[in-house]
């Protein structure tokens, strides 16, 4: 994988989190528009135990393709500690993958502001 186009990345990471079962998965070009990352992949999920098991996941794809998990980071909450936990973000540098709770991606819509 390490010599796959970074969009290609992205795309296998969103059908990683399709394949298990994440719900509205969302792979947003973000290169024109900053430059700490290429690409948010968002996926939605329908319980913690369902995060857990999906960041776990990939993790396991990124230590099997060669990817480098630049840092795992537990986003801040703005005011609203109880989505603390429905928020899993996993840096790789060019892709930064987003596993969030319905509640989470609807409060912070990430799409409405990164589009």
């Amino acid at each position: 994988m390490g010599d796959m186009l970074q969009v290609d990345k992205a795309d296998a990471i969103g059908r990683l989190l399709t394949d298990h079962k994440a719900g509205e998965v969302t792979i947003l070009d973000l290169r024109t528009q900053n430059a700490f990352t290429d690409f948010f992949v968002i996926g939605t999920v329908s319980s913690s135990t369902h995060a857990d098991a999906l960041e776990r996941t990939v993790y396991d794809f990124a230590r099997e393709n060669g990817l480098d998990i630049t840092r795992k980071i537990r986003p801040r909450t703005f005011g609203m500690p109880d989505l603390l936990n429905e928020w899993r973000l996993i840096d790789m540098g060019d892709i930064v993958v987003h596993i969030m709770s319905e509640k989470a991606r609807s409060f912070y819509e990430l799409e409405r502001l990164w589009s």
